[in-house]
């Protein structure tokens, strides 16, 4: 943790001069994602199911010096190639040239730090799928069998399942376009020769049935030796249960014989004379493809995949790929007889959802690869929000509110705030911080509150250890973000800001302390955020290249945060880590990604064709322009230099925490009473309530309340009203509850909102109705917690809250 030793370049990709090679005695992790198919850009849900977790885990394994390497490519082969080159007018090698290039892209992007990133289409692909056929021949797990397939006599080719369609014979659906695999429309699968109508999707033509002879795996005569593997390995492993459920599943319903050929040209030959005009079925070669590109990465490649006494194999992928990795892989290279490195752990996914729906490759809905990095939202937020909301053991769901709710509340709010009051207020000149520089800790063992923050700190970061060897990548990152909070307590406790001029000593031990934390967070967030581990090196003025590490050693310094960083050392130029989302940013984004791809092209183009119509009819004469010319620059002069209005934000209403020292009726209205409150100032304000009928006298004596302080003053039955008390009622407005801030905050604190930091309006303008637009969103939530949106009205001491009414409205 404290070695600042040069050891990578800052890019996503990991620094090597020669490939690594397994080393005796050290820890060998071999680490996998499921091949992404190549015809089509990576949606949201993908790149979470294999490509980020995996990520993360190979990140982890680095900081802990583990020797790992994360392998992964993209899936080349196979009918969906053939088909999407059909659609686009062009070869199956272009197809995998273009998506190949535009993964590669959206996964530098996402900071994916793969070893090797490479492809299936290649001659060490061909050579590793062939060998281990020819293994598997001499073995004799391999057998033949006659299938009924359509031919199109015109194209004189047998058609693999997706080069058919024709009518969905499921009853009541009678789609005309179901494919030979699959109806879209009621999602039944298929096999070709059930469509009625087929009809070749090239030609168009009506194919005839044709027996053709294919190669299958004998899985049923694997089962013994596939068994013993994953009876141990599923436990020693810690496989998922998502895994070991659907692996037990297939068992239970007893193994058949699986067709490794397909009537294709666009494939890995079969090096067989009697098939030598096939290739191997897509989710044969597939999973080799993890090999091949070991081979493309170093020519001792059998260095990682054959030697499982010195090499532990990690897989992640989604649920719909464990029968291929726990049943037909495994028993593939069980059946070469070679002493193969079979999959120890494999963390499996459930499905990511987007906001009403599902994310859908084929129908292009949701947000994809290239969507994101086209929002402007950091890459950091991308991956925070993904791996918060990991679907690891159900599925979950992308929205947009939620993206925006943690981005505010967790990362600026928590995080960004805790890394920035540190960096700050060390940055701050000595006559009001430390001058930049680290501050000397002496004396922190014989502070009891600091020694008890080291201890807690201590025994998350052992947590975080304990869950990210489990691959628990929610929990770690959790426990990570619970030190930023604990970080957040510990200045607030210690109120850091007048120790600097009551206590020095103690203020050096505090902010050495908290710059301790500050570093500890770059090195437990590296794996789930690294530009921002880079962003936080940078402004504590590390080199680029510094290599962040978990050691055994740094987890013990974790015990001791005050000694992680040298008391001397010059940090950098603090600023703000994270940016505040707004609600109409959401909208925005809501609205842009709603629909599929297509329907967003299709809205696009007829915007584009609007503009550019308007713009032909838009020949104004040069009379009118010097006219509607003049008619602006009167108009400007008569509102003089008048500043634009500033955005309705809720950081522009004065929110404070006030204290009523004395409430009575109003003498002129028996609905009101009239109540002098102490909001901080040198004088009470009077502010008059219309909630005689809902509390009574004795309760608004003496109690906390949330006062708005900068409503324009209005006079209610002769009394001037200086302020608003918040309340909250129900549905009916039957029952009204004060909105009450905790015991302990202090009076005349602003209560605040997660992610807005704004200043307050003087006084708010009513004719821009800025109280009226930001209360229909005030409310109680079901925790009776005062909200703005999904944000809470908070204070120094905690949230604001009403004592029973949920789901209520604030006013």
């Amino acid at each position: 943790m404290g070695d600042f030793s040069a050891a990578g370049n800052g890019d996503n990709i990991p620094p090597q001069a020669t490939p690594k090679l397994p080393i005796p005695g050290k820890r060998n992790i071999l680490i996998t994602s499921a091949l992404p198919y190549v015809n089509n850009v990576p949606h949201l849900g993908n790149i979470i199911g294999s490509v980020l977790s995996a990520d993360v885990f190979a990140r982890y394994c680095r900081l802990r010096d583990y020797n790992a390497i994360y392998m992964c490519g993209t899936d080349e082969y196979g009918t969906a190639t053939e088909t999407k080159a059909l659609e686009e007018n062009c070869t199956p090698k272009q197809i995998c040239d273009k998506y190949h290039a535009i993964h590669r892209e959206v996964y530098k992007w996402f900071d994916i730090s793969f070893d090797q990133f490479g492809r299936t289409s290649t001659p060490q692909q061909t050579e590793v799928c062939q060998a281990i056929f020819k293994k598997l021949w001499e073995n004799n797990w391999l057998s033949e069998n006659t299938m009924q397939q359509p031919y199109c006599d015109t194209c004189e080719k047998f058609l693999a399942d997706r080069l058919v369609e024709g009518n969905c014979p499921t009853p009541g659906c009678n789609y005309d376009s179901a494919r030979g695999d699959q109806c879209e429309k009621c999602g039944k699968l298929l096999n070709p020769t059930e469509l009625k109508d087929p009809r070749c999707k090239v030609c168009r033509n009506t194919p005839c049935i044709r027996d053709t002879d294919h190669l299958f795996l004998e899985l049923p005569l694997l089962k013994d030796k596939l068994e013993a593997y994953v009876n141990n390995l599923s436990v020693a492993g810690g496989w998922s249960q998502n895994a070991i459920h659907t692996t037990h599943a297939w068992l239970r319903e007893g193994l058949k014989p699986r067709c490794i050929t397909r009537d294709l040209k666009w494939g890995v030959p079969v090096p067989h004379e009697k098939y030598k005009d096939k290739v191997f079925y897509v989710w044969f070669d597939a999973p080799i493809g993890y090999v091949s590109i070991t081979s493309c990465y170093t020519t001792e490649w059998e260095k990682w995949w054959k030697n499982p006494e010195n090499v532990e194999l990690y897989q992640f992928m989604g649920k719909d790929n464990v029968p291929f990795h726990t049943v037909i892989f495994p028993s593939t290279l069980l059946g070469t007889g070679e002493n193969w490195t079979l999959m120890k752990t494999i963390s499996v996914t459930e499905y990511l959802n987007y906001e009403a729906g599902k994310f859908s490759k084929s129908k292009g809905i949701g947000v994809f690869g290239n969507d994101a990095k086209d929002t402007n939202i950091p890459v950091e937020v991308w991956r925070y929000y993904l791996l918060t909301n990991r679907p690891e053991v159900s599925d979950t769901l992308f929205s947009w509110t939620d993206l925006r709710a943690k981005l505010n509340s967790e990362l600026l709010a928590n995080l960004g705030n805790f890394v920035n009051r540190v960096l700050s207020f060390i940055a701050k000149d000595p006559a009001s911080g430390y001058g930049s520089v680290i501050p000397n800790p002496e004396g922190a063992e014989s502070q009891p509150e600091t020694m008890a923050l080291g201890k807690k700190v201590g025994d998350y970061v052992e947590q975080y250890i304990e869950a990210m060897e489990k691959v628990k990548l929610k929990q770690g990152l959790k426990i990570a973000m619970s030190i930023s909070g604990e970080g957040n307590g510990y200045l607030q406790e210690r109120q850091f800001w007048k120790l600097y001029k009551e206590n020095r000593s103690l203020c050096s031990i505090v902010m050495s302390t908290a710059s301790g934390l500050v570093y500890l967070l770059a090195c437990l967030l590296e794996p789930f955020i690294p530009s921002f581990s880079r962003e936080v090196l940078k402004q504590l003025n590390f080199p680029r290249d510094t290599k962040l590490s978990l050691t055994d050693g740094d987890m013990e310094k974790s015990k001791r945060p005050w000694h992680i960083l040298p008391a001397g050392h010059k940090i950098g130029i603090p600023a703000p880590l994270f940016k505040e989302l707004t609600y109409e940013e959401v909208e925005f984004y809501r609205e842009k990604f709603a629909g599929s791809q297509a329907d967003r092209n299709l809205k696009a183009e007829t915007e584009a064709r609007e503009i550019t119509d308007q713009l032909n009819k838009a020949k104004i004469s040069d009379a009118n322009k010097k006219k509607e010319r003049a008619t602006k620059s009167s108009e400007a002069k008569s509102k003089g230099s008048a500043s634009v209005e500033a955005e309705i934000s809720i950081s522009r209403l004065d929110i404070r925490v006030g204290l009523i020292t004395r409430a009575q009726k109003h003498p002129d209205a028996d609905s009101l009473y009239v109540e002098e409150i102490d909001v901080g100032e040198a004088q009470p304000r009077t502010v008059v309530s219309g909630l005689v009928k809902y509390i009574p006298l004795e309760e608004m004596q003496n109690r906390k309340v949330c006062v708005l302080c900068n409503l324009k003053p209005a006079s209610m039955r002769g009394i001037k009203s200086q302020a608003m008390v918040l309340a909250a009622s129900n549905s009916d407005h039957t029952k009204v509850e004060l909105v009450e801030p905790p015991k302990d905050a202090a009076v005349g604190e602003r209560v605040t909102f997660p992610g807005f930091d704004g200043k307050a309006d003087d006084v708010l303008n009513p004719k821009k109705k800025v109280w009226e637009t930001l209360q229909v969103d005030l409310h109680t939530d079901k925790e009776l917690v005062a909200c703005y949106k999904d944000l809470p009205l908070t204070t120094s001491a905690g949230v604001c809250k009403v004592a029973s009414i949920s789901e209520g409205s604030i006013r």
